[in-house]
Parts: C-alpha cells; sequence; structure tokens
C-alpha cells in the first residue's frame, strides 16, 4: 500500500473526499440559515413579485404567503383537480391560467400563474362554474386576486381506471401542458390558492402555514449524503489496495511453493 501508485491513489481520494466535505457542509449551512420569517409575516399581503418570480422556486419559509396580483382569466384554461379536500371533505378544485398585468414582474413577455378559483363538492358543479367562468372571461376585464402562493406539488399520472386527462395533483407544470396561448409564456412555479371563490365555488381552506423549526430536513439529508461519499471514496481506495496487494501475496506464495517444488 506504500507503492508510489496506491500513494497517488490515496492522495487523489484525499481531494475527492475534500470536496465531498465541502459541498457537505455547504448544504449544512444552507440548513442552517433558512431565516424563517417572523411569526403572523405570511399573513401580510404582498405583491407577487415581491415574493418570487416567474420560473423561481418558492423559498421554503415562503411557502404560504399571502400575495396579490392583477391580471385576465385566459377563456379556455379552467381545468378541474380532483381529490381536493376543504374542512375534510373531498371534492374538486377550479383552476384557471391568470396572464398577469404588465410591470407586475421584471420579465420581458407574457407571464401568467396557475390559480384555485375555488372549491366544489361534486364534479358537475365544478363544471358548471367553469361554464359561469368563461362567460366571464370572455371579456378579459382584469381582476384582483389575492391569495396565498403555494409550491407545485408536483404532476401524478392518473390510475388505469381514470380518465387520462384526470389531475389529482395542484401542478402549474401539467396545467401548462393543457393551457393555450402559451408561446413565449412565463409561468411562476408555485400556484396561487385564491381567498375569495369565483364563479359561484366555495371559498378554499387554506389556513396559515404552522411555524416551522428553522431547518430544511431535505439539506441536512443532503449534507450526510455528502459525509457517506467521503468515506465511500476511502473505502473504495482500502479495497482496491488491499485487493492487489492479496494477489501480490498468493504470487508471492505460489512462486515460492513452485520454487520449493523444483529445488
Amino acid at each position: 500500500m506504500l507503492r508510489p501508485r496506491w500513494i497517488g491513489m490515496l492522495l487523489l481520494c484525499l481531494v475527492v473526499a475534500g470536496v465531498f466535505a465541502w459541498l457537505g457542509q455547504w448544504q449544512l449551512g444552507r440548513a442552517l440559515q433558512t431565516n424563517p420569517v417572523p411569526p403572523g409575516a405570511t399573513e401580510e399581503v404582498q405583491p407577487i413579485g415581491d415574493v418570487a418570480g416567474p420560473g423561481e422556486y418558492l423559498p421554503e419559509p415562503l411557502v404560504g404567503q399571502r400575495v396579490q396580483t392583477t391580471g385576465t382569466w385566459v377563456p379556455g384554461d379552467f381545468l378541474i383537480v380532483s381529490s381536493r379536500f376543504n374542512e375534510g371533505v373531498e371534492g374538486y378544485w377550479v383552476t384557471g391560467q391568470l396572464r398577469l398585468e404588465p410591470d407586475q414582474t421584471e420579465t420581458d413577455g407574457p407571464v401568467s400563474v396557475g390559480v384555485a378559483l375555488g372549491w366544489a363538492a361534486t364534479e358537475r358543479d365544478a363544471r358548471a362554474a367553469i361554464d359561469r367562468l368563461e362567460e366571464e372571461a370572455s371579456g378579459a376585464e382584469p381582476v384582483d386576486v389575492t391569495g396565498r402562493l403555494i409550491s407545485d406539488e408536483g404532476p401524478l399520472p392518473p390510475s388505469p381506471r381514470e380518465d387520462p386527462q384526470t389531475m389529482t395533483r395542484m401542478s402549474p407544470a401539467a396545467l401548462l401542458g393543457r393551457w393555450h396561448d402559451v408561446g413565449g409564456l412565463s409561468v411562476y412555479r408555485p400556484y396561487l390558492a385564491s381567498s375569495e371563490a369565483f364563479g359561484g365555488l366555495e371559498p378554499i381552506s387554506s389556513p396559515a402555514p404552522g411555524e416551522g423549526p428553522g431547518l430544511n430536513w431535505l439539506n441536512i439529508f443532503y449534507a450526510v449524503e455528502w459525509a457517506v461519499f467521503a468515506g465511500f471514496a476511502f473505502y473504495l481506495w482500502y479495497r482496491l489496495a488491499r485487493d492487489a496487494w492479496e494477489k501480490e501475496l498468493e504470487d508471492f506464495e505460489d512462486a515460492a511453493a513452485e520454487g520449493a517444488a523444483h529445488p
């Protein structure tokens, strides 16, 4: 193991492990420096552009932040998301594409945000609300929307027994695939759960987020992963060097045995 080749590989492992250790320390620092917002700060209504921009992930302390924005509904983009609970009762959300008014963000070109407009107990009621919303959207009158900004839930394919167009997760990424007039469009990654119900729907129950512990456990998990990777780099060097040493030892013993058999 003290041969130059293995010493060189050990030095390489030290460099790799050092990089992994630095990455782990960086992740741990991010986990401990999340800077949670003061109590009640999420209830102060802010312009949406001051909280997040199109295409940006919503920082953990700002999930559930109440925001306000102004825009127009895009006709034909009112869609239903099933398996939505309101005060423990399962039902449906009606969602829409809100095309924001200019100058609300620093992004050039059109910008949209997915909005959950309200809750309905039955799919029939949800579709009736969509009919009313389509009539209102045809006038292209600007509307003010206030609600909570919530992270994308991630798309989930429906079960084989369901209609392939069924959506059970509130995901702007999935909605974007079914929206119209999206050429050059910038879209918010989080969605907006409206405080006011539209189209005769019932308001969505969206309580204030609980006070978090000030730790980002996902970053802590990543930090542990990097520590494991650093340890694995040394283990890999040890196994390779030991296997080479054992092979050389076996070759030496075989040569000695052969020499003894043929003096």
